[in-house]
């Protein structure tokens, strides 16, 4: 058995069942939900046993108290194998009046909950988890401390990794049966897990028979639109104009794009909205994001060679990645991940907003004089637009590279950082 590497989501699993009496942890396939969630749990039901799954789900229905009974927290593992699970869990928080009861794990968002279901305000909280981070698979260094950023704090950093480096973590993606492993191996990882959304996942998740190929052709055009703000339309037709039998409307569309964010595969980032000087037209368009990197270079079929001779497109999928990394981090800050354009084209890739009204502007690049210049200068702009007698200043600017010898602060106050230095 494989060492358990630990996990961000440690900590705030465990912060959010001191407060809640159950907590559900959803996020895609292989993610490390259910390792994560053992480490914690004192007794589990594996809903997709295979010799008793039927049972379970006969059980659920006629008395679900008795899947509940186990030391606790008891980890229920794929509960959406039979919903009838979350009123029953729900039920039995009520009963029994104390926090930490129960850990719910889900790699789907059920179809549809009996309209008796109760929604588990205030009983069954929710947390998300991915991927792994650079940081949790051991390739930053953590040197860099967002928490140190937000404090004031300085940092320096040194970073030997290669550009070659970033392209391999970047298709390998952060899948943990793929961290520490031959290459070959590593990179399999990614294009498996693509196999199984559009063979049967994709499908499965809500009983709706879609085809294979469109649902890679569609994949394949959201990881042309990475880290864009492409409209939906802009993807269906560059679905269209690759399917032979033009099929793809738009009830189409939405219905394979609802069934691949149920899934896990799809996280979209929302815009951010502050309080400016003067009026100007933000964009709301969500920017397009894979929930890991990997799932865009295997829909795409290229490999860390192909990234290497296509930095234009390393770029956008490096973007995806850092998002990836910061949106890990920002829940071990009580924060999420936004990002801002507005109609004269100022932008900034990640806003790392925080519960309590701080944050941080984030531009990333892949690297070199140029391209951190052109990111700082962006990062200036929008802090002078923004209004300080309506809401805080930035704590930091920062522009997180792929590539750069070390960490640093401009004369400018931008940081420099480089992503694997780079930790909560």
């Amino acid at each position: 058995m494989d060492k358990y590497m630990p996990r961000i989501a440690d900590g705030i699993l465990k912060d959010r069942l001191e407060a809640k009496g159950a907590i559900l942890v959803e996020g895609p396939k292989w993610c490390g939900k259910t390792t994560t969630s053992k480490q914690i749990a004192r007794s589990i039901l594996h809903m997709d046993e295979p010799d008793l799954t039927k049972q379970y789900q006969e059980m659920a229905e006629l008395n679900p108290g008795l899947l509940l009974k186990g030391e606790v927290p008891r980890l229920i593992d794929e509960w959406q194998i039979a919903p009838n699970l979350w009123n029953a869990v729900r039920y039995e928080v009520d009963q029994r009046d104390d926090f930490g009861q129960f850990i719910l794990t889900g790699s789907a968002v059920p179809a549809k909950l009996s309209s008796s279901a109760h929604t588990g305000t205030g009983r069954i909280g929710r947390m998300k988890m991915r991927t792994m981070t650079l940081y949790e698979s051991g390739e930053s260094s953590g040197e860099v401390s967002l928490t140190d950023l937000f404090n004031g704090n300085d940092i320096a950093a040194l970073d030997s990794h290669s550009i070659e480096d970033i392209a391999f973590m970047l298709c390998r993606g952060g899948w943990p049966k793929a961290i520490g492993r031959k290459p070959k191996v590593a990179l399999q990882q990614a294009i498996d897990y693509l196999d199984g959304v559009v063979s049967t996942d994709v499908s499965r998740v809500d009983d709706v028979q879609r085809n294979e190929e469109k649902t890679r052709r569609l994949l394949r055009s959201y990881a042309r639109n990475t880290a864009s703000q492409a409209s939906l339309e802009t993807i269906r037709q560059d679905v269209v104009v690759n399917d032979e039998d033009k099929t793809m409307d738009q009830p189409t569309l939405y219905s394979y794009l609802g069934a691949l964010r149920k899934i896990f595969v799809l996280e979209d980032s929302p815009s951010w909205n502050p309080s400016l000087r003067s009026k100007t037209a933000i964009r709301t368009t969500d920017t397009r994001y894979f929930s890991d990197p990997s799932i865009a270079t295997a829909a795409l079929g290229i490999g860390p060679e192909d990234l290497l001779n296509d930095l234009n497109t390393m770029e956008l999928l490096f973007e995806n990645m850092a998002v990836r990394d910061l949106r890990v981090y920002a829940e071990a800050l009580d924060g999420k991940i936004f990002h801002y354009r507005d109609k004269s084209g100022l932008e900034c890739d990640a806003v790392l907003h925080r519960r309590n009204g701080t944050y941080g502007l984030i531009e990333i690049k892949l690297g070199g004089d140029k391209l951190i210049k052109e990111g700082a200068e962006n990062l200036l702009k929008l802090a002078e637009k923004i209004d300080t007698d309506k809401m805080k200043a930035p704590s930091f600017l920062m522009v997180l590279c792929a590539k750069a010898p070390m960490a640093y602060k401009r004369e400018d106050g931008v940081i420099v950082a480089p992503i694997c230095t780079l930790k909560p």
